[in-house]
């Protein structure tokens, strides 16, 4: 059982990046929660493009955009840190600018802006992490992490607040909305790269580090698809069961949401530092537990009917909101505790493209199964949870006993800063 890590507020933006990074990450995040809800508007509104063809536009930019993340991977494992989260920034600045210059009615345009915004999306949270692994070690670096979520959660809302008090302004409001958000990634990426953090790539010979064991996580990999759903829950699933089955008011989903915002902002850091006194795979286990447990209590809440039905389904989203929580807190830390240092890149790559998975085909199977009633999507979602926390708790870590040059590296012997600048 591990000691629980204490972190004040400067050791936490210490171990996070650094004062100018954290707030990279908070104009990055305020840029991308302006944008990302009403990319579909915008499509549709500004460019005059149909809602099917827009809504296809954008999911193949999302899966297409996994497509990067194996070169991505690599390029981390070369050393690169602080210039990869600034080109997934910049490739956003592209995509915006590609927005603007679309014409009317120009869809491959809009599908390749979409693409440019997939890309930076999917290659920002493997880099983050590669980043955050390289200056804080152990649980420091998990509520590090942690941290870094909260602060972003909390960038999206502000972002998306401030996107819905412009929409009355109609086509003119939504430009000027995609040209703050051009300026902000442009900001951001400005930022993160100022603080220079690169690492020394591994100087073993090459066949000592193709030797090196590589983490099985298969299991873990495979459960990550499942666990991702829990992130869609609050802005599809649950807004598709108040409207269709309990007709209940609009409120009720925008409650739900903001207060999922809200506990995620206030709660990831404590609950990650609370729980880091258990190990990351049980606590990780203990995620789809919870989960699985809110959605038989959202099965529970459909059967109250109109009456009790809306209140039920928002008090269990709290608990939804929890199990959230802990699973953020805990998959992105198992998984950077898991890689050897040399393949550190590819590893998160790979956690990554799950992940991408997970959110591009969660839309198709929420609603399908909704169609065939409460049962169906709240009982399967509970079993299909289920059935990977227990695969990520039996899942053995073999394969992680690192070579002495794994150990070294991992230690932090082998991460630099350029004198340019401290982060």
């Amino acid at each position: 059982m591990a000691t629980t890590t204490k972190l004040g507020p400067r050791a936490l933006v210490r171990a996070s990046g650094g004062p100018r990074y954290a707030v990279a990450l908070a104009v990055d995040a305020l840029g991308t929660g302006l944008l990302r809800p009403f990319l579909l508007l915008y499509g549709v509104t500004v460019l005059r493009l149909s809602a099917p063809a827009t809504g296809v536009a954008m999911t193949v930019g999302i899966v297409v955009g996994l497509v990067c993340m194996p070169a991505v991977g690599r390029w981390l494992d070369r050393g690169a840190r602080s210039t990869v989260v600034a080109a997934s920034m910049l490739v956003r600045v592209l995509g915006v600018a590609l927005l603007l210059a679309a014409p009317a009615g120009h869809v491959w345009l809009f599908a390749t802006a979409a693409l440019f915004l997939g890309i930076g999306n999917q290659a920002w949270p493997a880099a983050h992490a590669a980043l955050v692994a390289t200056v804080a070690h152990g649980r420091e670096r998990d509520a590090a992490l942690a941290g870094g979520r909260a602060l972003r959660n909390a960038g999206l809302g502000v972002g998306a607040l401030l996107a819905t008090a412009c929409l009355t302004g109609g086509t003119t409001a939504l430009q000027a909305l995609a040209v703050v958000t051009g300026l902000a990634y442009l900001a951001a990426a400005a930022l993160a790269w100022s603080v220079h953090l690169h690492t020394h790539p591994a100087t073993t010979p090459a066949k000592d580090r193709d030797d090196a064991p590589a983490p099985r996580m298969r299991a873990l990999l495979a459960a990550n698809v499942v666990y991702v759903f829990c992130l869609n829950v609050p802005e599809i699933a649950l807004p598709l069961v108040l409207a269709t089955q309990f007709h209940a008011s609009p409120v009720w989903a925008g409650a739900i949401f903001v207060a999922n915002t809200v506990l995620v902002v206030t709660l990831q850091v404590p609950i990650t530092v609370l729980m880091s006194r258990f190990s990351r795979r049980t606590v990780l286990a203990l995620a789809g537990v919870v989960l699985a447990a809110s959605y038989l209590g959202f099965l529970a809440a459909t059967s109250l009917g109109r009456g009790w039905g809306a209140p039920a389904v928002a008090t269990v989203s709290v608990i939804c909101t929890i199990g959230e929580i802990i699973y953020a807190g805990s998959a992105t830390a198992l998984v950077t505790a898991l890689a050897p240092a040399h393949v550190l890149g590819r590893t998160l790559a790979r956690f990554q493209l799950s992940t991408g998975f997970g959110l591009a085909v969660s839309p198709a199977v929420i609603t399908t199964l909704a169609a065939l009633g409460s049962a169906a999507l709240w009982g399967s979602l509970a079993a299909a949870t289920l059935l990977s926390a227990s695969a990520v708790a039996i899942e053995k870590d073999q394969g992680t006993r690192l070579s002495g040059y794994c150990r070294r590296a991992r230690a932090g012997s082998w991460a630099r800063r350029s004198p340019r600048g401290t982060a």
